[in-house]
């Protein structure tokens, strides 16, 4: 059971001064490699507490540490790359499909041939090998789906045909929409952290956490703490269907589909029957103009299930649930937490559309650590998603010489949790689930500063929500 978070003032006063200095790259150039390497800093969320910021400020996040709003321009971070960084190069990045397609290819063949009942006589250690079989398969195919994540933002390599026909073909035997995705997933980059306007991990704004729930605004500061196994299943839920739900229902992105330039989101509402997902030719996530490249994914999609069905077919439901689908859960328990966690944190703000911006939107989001896993098989894009969303045509494989030249530029305002490397990545999920609820503003916060949301909870992490009184409901 959480306890409740101690106030701003002792949130402050107890982090050291010198946690800061590392939240500034250094100048030194670093040579990329075939592998990310590990970022110098060491930047953890604590560190936030003791920068040094506007005094016009009284801005703070969840946590109680002072923010103040980015005041550097998108010109900044772009001179501060250096221009080798945006070079791509298509046959490396078919090296690295290739790479990946070879790792799940011997690892089905190997757990095949020797994962049997003459090599391996113990029946519990035959079922323990395939579900670590499940488990390895899911990361490959994770860093399948991240390099066709590049395609997408044209990061792969400089010909947009070669970009295309690479992601489509590996989205699509991953039974994503290739397309649709990256249609949504630009719209996505172009709001990040605008609270009517992102696509993804949209967070709750208050009124709209209380009446989901059936509670009354005056009565959220007031709440019992959630119970760990009612975490524990919303958690469950998201890590396995979240994917699957996106796609078909648009949950977790904006819901004013209403102001869709040509009409097309009149009547229309996120949610199972509400006409919104990524395959749907009318969905208002797209305009007219989409309509041969949704096709296009839905038929990717169409071929994909075929080869599916055809080989359960020839080799058994129960062979293709362990050979493909388990691993496939995998994957969308991997992109969901990706994404969860590089928007979502108690020290990251979200924005109202008076106060938003695509400099601040972009600073909105934070830079994690997974060790092995996130920076050889997942590509970087765990470690190195603040510079994504300020250049996502940079290659992975430049992106943390870029992430260090960057950082001199967003100062303060560059965020990167790495306390407890892979396993405190995983460990985030939980803490972040029960401490980033809904969104707020800070209590008596004024003019455009009353545009600057963070997050609440009912389970006493940080400053608790604003109190109201029912009378004034």
């Amino acid at each position: 059971m959480s306890t409740r978070a101690p106030s701003p003032r002792a949130v402050l006063r107890r982090v050291p001064a010198s946690t800061t200095s590392s939240s500034v790259a250094s100048s030194a150039k670093i040579s990329p490699s075939d592998t990310p390497k590990a970022s110098c800093s060491s930047t953890s969320l604590s560190s936030l507490a003791s920068e040094e910021v506007g005094t016009s400020s009284k801005l703070v996040d969840t946590l109680g540490n002072p923010f103040s709003l980015p005041d550097f321009t998108i010109g900044d971070i772009h001179k501060a790359i250096p221009k080798h960084c945006f070079e791509r190069s298509g046959l490396r990045g078919l090296g690295y499909v290739a790479r990946d397609i070879v790792s799940l290819g011997v690892t089905f063949y190997l757990t095949n041939k020797f994962v049997t009942p003459e090599y391996v006589p113990s029946t519990a250690a035959r079922a323990g090998l395939w579900a670590l079989y499940t488990f390895v398969q899911g990361l490959f195919a994770t860093g399948l789906w991240v390099l066709a994540h590049e395609c997408g933002h044209q990061s792969f390599s400089p010909s947009k045909t070669l970009n295309d026909t690479v992601g489509w073909i590996c989205h699509s035997a991953l039974l994503v929409p290739y397309f649709s995705w990256k249609i949504s997933h630009g719209k996505h980059h172009k709001a990040t952290g605008n609270i009517e306007r992102d696509m993804v991990f949209v967070p709750k704004v208050k009124e709209v956490f209380a009446s989901r729930y059936g509670y009354m605004l005056h009565e959220l500061s007031e709440l019992a703490e959630e119970t760990p196994i009612a975490t524990a299943f919303h958690l469950l839920y998201q890590q396995l269907g979240g994917w699957p739900a996106y796609l078909l229902t648009n949950v977790t992105g904006h819901n004013h589909h209403e102001r869709q330039s040509e009409g097309r989101g009149k009547g229309k509402a996120n949610g199972f029957g509400g006409g919104v997902n990524h395959f749907n030719l009318s969905s208002p996530l797209y305009e007219s103009k989409d309509a041969k490249l949704i096709l296009l994914s839905d038929l990717g999609i169409l071929l994909a299930g075929c080869i599916l069905f055809a080989l359960s077919q020839k080799f058994g439901w129960t062979n293709m649930l362990v050979w493909y689908f388990l691993p496939y859960l995998w994957v969308n328990h991997w992109l969901v937490a990706i994404t969860l966690l590089q928007h979502t944190d108690p020290t990251l703000p979200h924005y109202t559309p008076t106060a938003w911006t695509y400099t601040r939107g972009a600073a909105a989001t934070i830079d994690r650590e997974f060790g092995f896993i996130g920076r050889t098989l997942f590509h970087g894009i765990i470690e190195t998603h603040v510079l994504h969303h300020y250049v996502s045509t940079i290659p992975f494989y430049n992106a943390d010489e870029a992430t260090e030249a960057i950082k001199s530029v967003m100062g303060q305002h560059y965020r990167s949790d790495t306390k407890g490397g892979s396993l405190g990545f995983v460990k985030s999920m939980w803490t972040n689930i029960r401490t980033c609820q809904w969104v707020e503003p800070n209590e008596g916060a004024q003019g455009e500063e009353a545009g600057v949301l963070f997050f609440r909870n009912r389970n006493g992490v940080g400053i608790p929500p604003a109190k109201i009184s029912a009378t004034t409901q």
